[in-house]
């Protein structure tokens, strides 16, 4: 029964992250979404690509870790950092590399889903820069949209606390996953990947 209900969850979760409208996916919100904590909250788990990463990093991290303990937020800890770096660039108007930003959120779920087919284990150091050069880029296209707003800072941490969470619901399910059958989380990542391909081909 266990067994059972570990792959539904796994199943429902990648029927999710394929089904999803494209409400942020590389053409973003409207600027007026942006206006309170609550709001902020609400936003990864209305866009596509957000909700996908953040899962695809906590899934990530918890089939590739030895042990429960620290190995499990390397990824999703480096992830956090350079998304919040990345936002307070866009935040103060940096147009760092902005042309690349859609490409990078693009190829972040290609990596990501692959990271998650693969299982390939990373040391951690590793592991938090690899996902922290895409989290940069998530952040900038946040940051950017938040600029100017006076309801920035509450946004921004609603987004935060919301990208923690998500992480933790896909380390959650990751972690169950472990040691069953490693359909369920390669069909996961696959479909991750190929979000992720699929919009790098929009973009060409």
């Amino acid at each position: 029964m266990k067994s059972k209900l570990i792959k539904i969850v796994a199943l429902a979760t990648s029927a999710g992250l394929s089904g999803v409208a494209f409400a942020h996916t590389i053409t973003q919100t409207g600027s007026t979404a942006f206006s309170s904590f609550s709001a902020g909250f609400a936003h990864p788990f209305s866009g596509l690509d957000h909700l996908a990463a953040m899962l695809a990093v906590g899934l990530w991290s918890a089939l590739t870790a030895r042990r429960a303990g620290s190995d499990l937020l390397w990824a999703p800890a480096g992830f956090m950092v350079l998304l919040f770096a990345g936002a307070l660039a866009g935040l103060t108007g940096s147009s760092i590399a902005t042309a690349a930003v859609e490409p990078m959120i693009a190829a972040s779920l290609l990596v990501t889903g692959l990271l998650v087919l693969t299982r390939w284990r990373l040391p951690g150091l590793m592991a938090a820069a690899l996902v922290g050069v895409f989290a940069v880029f998530h952040g900038l296209a946040h940051g950017q949209e938040l600029a100017g707003h006076s309801a920035a800072g509450a946004t921004l941490a609603g987004m935060m606390l919301a990208t923690a969470m998500l992480h933790s619901a896909g380390i959650g399910i990751g972690w169950a996953l472990r040691q069953t059958n490693q359909w369920p989380s390669r069909a996961a990542g696959a479909s991750v990947a190929v979000l992720g391909l699929t919009l790098l081909a929009r973009l060409a």
